[in-house]
């Protein structure tokens, strides 16, 4: 089992932060990791395809709020919750406080 990289607690960056959770899909993402421990690559009820959705993992990891573990060929992801709540309190509590929007691909 490995881990993927990511920035260190002291390294997160709010511009950053805010940035990834701009998008829609990425903001549905943080908000189901709020209410589960891990989850893979393709969290159910989300249609949307694999290659775009590994992009939106990507984009989270390195923003510093997810953690990605490497089980073989599979790859768990988890909020990094006390991480962000340290550097930011109040900010992932926020984010619930909004209404939940339905995710789809998005249209060219």
């Amino acid at each position: 089992m490995r881990r993927l990289p990511h920035p260190a607690t002291a390294d997160l960056d709010l511009a950053v932060i805010l940035h990834a959770l701009g998008d829609p899909v990425r903001l549905e993402i943080v908000r189901r990791l709020r209410t589960q421990t891990d989850v893979t690559c393709a969290p159910a009820g989300m249609d949307i395809p694999k290659s775009t959705l590994s992009n939106h993992w990507r984009i989270l990891r390195e923003a510093g709020l997810t953690s990605t573990t490497v089980e073989g060929r599979q790859r768990r992801m988890r909020l990094r919750t006390a991480d962000v709540d340290s550097r930011f309190p109040g900010l992932l509590d926020a984010l619930n406080e909004g209404v939940s929007t339905e995710v789809s691909p998005a249209q060219p």
